[in-house]
């Protein structure tokens, strides 16, 4: 997921460059682990459930990435 998120992309395109189908499976083993362990951020952290949320990589998620 971290080598996919160069710029900001919502949930449903970064689910898309990662050819996964299934919405619950996405968030409960790739996208909720990437927000709790400090590797991704939302854009829009007051509003999580807003319709133009994107998530993008925090400063930790960039070195990961670049290794």
């Amino acid at each position: 997921m971290l080598a996919v998120l160069d710029t900001p992309l919502s949930r449903s395109d970064l689910q898309e460059a990662l050819g996964l189908k299934s919405q619950a499976h996405f968030r409960d083993r790739y996208l909720n682990p990437a927000l709790d362990g400090g590797w991704i951020e939302r854009t829009q952290p007051d509003a999580p459930k807003s319709p133009t949320q994107k998530y993008r990589l925090t400063q930790q998620g960039q070195l990961a990435a670049k290794q």
